[in-house]
């Protein structure tokens, strides 16, 4: 694809929307088309110029990491197996739990996170400044999409998530404050608080703020894990509490899933027919999220709650058997593809999650992407992530 052949990728950030200003890669000559990919504009653009687009951003990072990563070159020189796409080696998100593989010298990470509570293992991500922020802004991007940017409408803040803490370097924390960024925050009220030896979870807390938060005169977001926004509503219904109503224009994001609870979950339309009766907020402002330290592009359910791929990555769905590539419908482990990251070779990751792919006109909303739905983790583990972790902070408590 020559310059004049791709998308357009004009910025089109403004003092208000920083998180949508310019990034560039580390190394213009060789990532070339990893950054005109990165910056298109449209989160879910789709066509022939964009596929091709995506193909040349994917060599570039394969080579990008073949010539970093010893690890990475093994992988690439023992030959892709002849059904990859864009002839990325397969890494299983496992990988990351027990190996450190860096594409950067150290002195280049710009941040470190890990996917897990603080017993079990752990996944161990690395990033430089280009990756992380290249992240953020696809998150901006999509919220930009939706109107979810508003620097000029403060909001009440209800995070289902980690009080910050001395030496806390969670992916679910670091991203739940980070989506505080896109409306200035009145209060922040978090459901997981800092005790000074460890976190706790709160649902008296969590009921109280809801109920203050009713009675102000603008929006609440709420984010986090799907489980302790359940059970405080549970909790309020045992408590006889009459239904709320959150001002107009709030919004809740939730992600993390139900894991160590799976006995007492619930579906998620129960689960948001639940909110709009006790709180107020339309279905259509309520959305799942799906995303992990080890791939961080952000899938964010449309309107009819569905996780579209967007324009910077492909989904695929794999044999639990064979690990060969599945048509639409079946089910087999989450293969996630994306050139976006320069410093952990994690550009072909295999999750430990069972899902089913469909094409975007199966969806009926405006996008035409090809979305996922989660169906579970495979098998048993010993594995933990930070939903693990949280949960067992809830029982006993609910």
């Amino acid at each position: 694809m020559t310059p004049s052949t791709a998308p357009s990728v004009t910025p089109t950030a403004t003092p208000s929307k920083p998180h949508l200003a310019p990034v560039d890669v580390p190394d213009a000559a060789a990532l070339g088309r990893v950054q005109q990919l990165c910056d298109l504009t449209g989160p879910y653009t789709s066509g022939p110029a964009e596929e091709e687009l995506f193909a040349a951003a994917m060599a570039e990072i394969n080579a990008w990491h073949r010539d970093r990563s010893p690890f990475f070159r093994s992988l690439h020189d023992d030959g892709a197996r002849p059904d990859t796409p864009y002839r990325a080696p397969l890494v299983h998100a496992n990988f990351f739990k027990r190996h450190e593989v860096l594409s950067i010298p150290e002195e280049e990470v710009h941040l470190h996170l890990t996917s897990s509570g603080t017993t079990g293992q752990k996944s161990q991500m690395f990033f430089d400044e280009w990756t992380i922020r290249s992240a953020q802004r696809m998150v901006a991007r999509i919220f930009d999409h939706n109107g979810w940017i508003t620097p000029d409408q403060p909001v009440n803040y209800l995070l289902y998530s980690y009080e910050p803490a001395r030496d806390l370097n969670l992916g679910t924390s670091f991203t739940d404050n980070y989506l505080c960024d896109f409306a200035p925050a009145r209060q922040v009220e978090y459901a997981l608080r800092n005790t000074g030896n460890g976190h706790e979870f709160d649902p008296f807390g969590c009921v109280a703020a809801l109920r203050r938060f009713a009675e102000d005169d603008v929006p609440v977001r709420i984010l986090g894990f799907p489980a302790f926004l359940w059970f405080t509503l549970e909790r309020m219904r045992a408590m006889g509490l009459p239904p709320l109503r959150l001002p107009e224009g709030s919004l809740i994001i939730l992600g993390g899933g139900w894991k160590g609870h799976t006995d007492r979950q619930i579906g998620k339309h129960e689960l948001y027919a639940r909110v709009t009766e006790q709180l107020g907020v339309p279905s259509e402002r309520i959305r799942d999220t799906f995303g992990s330290v080890e791939h961080c592009i952000p899938y964010i359910e449309c309107a009819h709650h569905n996780l579209h791929a967007p324009v910077w990555s492909r989904v695929f769905i794999r044999s639990t058997r064979t690990l060969e590539p599945l048509p639409y419908g079946e089910r087999g482990y989450l293969h996630l593809v994306s050139p976006y990251i320069t410093s952990v070779p994690a550009q072909s990751v295999v999750m430990g999650d069972l899902a089913s792919l469909h094409p975007g006109e199966e969806c009926g909303c405006e996008l035409t992407t090809p979305w996922f739905t989660i169906h579970g983790r495979a098998g048993v583990s010993r594995n933990r992530s930070c939903a693990v972790a949280a949960a067992e902070l809830m029982k006993g408590m609910s």
